[in-house]
């Protein structure tokens, strides 16, 4: 589980993230939302411990700050984060090392590899690669370490629609084994299959918070949501 409390983060005179808190729970793919300047990359890169903050952030219990919950948690950051001298299965190896993932990492990473079609690109440099195929190194690092909290910024950038389809089919496999997720993105279209509790963002706060089985109670789409409470648009 992902919670965050009273999460709050100034830049000098520029509050970015206002007070806020929220959770997505064991099993449930969250998607954060919001308009440019809403404090959603600020969000993201506090709760991957890449900024200081006033607050609380839990995974799985313990702070972000921890070793228990950096163990147990995989990132996918917005830009590719591939290393220009590494080769492909060289990344698996350092994520395998780092983590001190135990025997039997090797046969995960070869199927990983497999799924994203790095196979064939294993001993090939980080620089070597197109951005798409240094995203799914990113992608793979990641689940490597079989992750029970897992989050993505805007996953679906520089993939091919075979990838796409691979990766939220990923997405619902977490899911289902009880890993949560936490899916930032401003396509909204991207996630539209997956998710389960929608977190808009706007002006630095959480606005709107809703499950899927509220959003289609209401016989709402999540693009009518995000617009009317963004934009004000009238009946929200």
């Amino acid at each position: 589980m992902l919670q965050v409390n009273n999460l709050t983060k100034r830049y000098e005179k520029i509050l970015a993230v206002d007070n806020i808190s929220f959770e997505v729970k064991a099993g449930e793919i969250g998607v954060l939302l919001g308009p440019n300047g809403a404090g959603k990359s600020t969000t993201i890169k506090s709760i991957a411990g890449l900024l200081r903050f006033s607050g609380e952030i839990l995974i799985d219990g313990s702070s972000i700050k921890t070793t228990q919950a950096k163990e147990v948690f995989g990132y996918v950051p917005e830009s590719a984060a591939a290393y220009d001298y590494l080769t492909v299965w060289e990344h698996m190896e350092f994520i395998a090392r780092a983590y001190r993932l135990g025997d039997g990492w090797q046969q995960h990473a070869d199927h990983l590899l497999t799924r994203f079609e790095l196979i064939d690109k294993k001993d090939k440099l980080g620089k070597e690669l197109s951005k798409g195929m240094q995203q799914k190194i990113s992608i793979c690092c990641a689940l490597l370490i079989k992750p029970r909290m897992a989050m993505f910024d805007e996953p679906m950038m520089g993939l091919d629609p075979k990838a796409i389809k691979e990766l939220k089919s990923v997405l619902t496999e977490l899911k289902n084994t009880g890993c949560t997720v936490l899916i930032s993105t401003h396509i909204i279209d991207s996630i539209d299959e997956v998710w389960d509790r929608v977190l808009i963002m706007n002006r630095g706060r959480v606005v709107l918070s809703r499950t899927r089985t509220e959003v289609e109670d209401n016989a709402e789409s999540l693009e009518q949501i995000f617009f009317a409470v963004t934009e004000g648009v009238a009946g929200a």
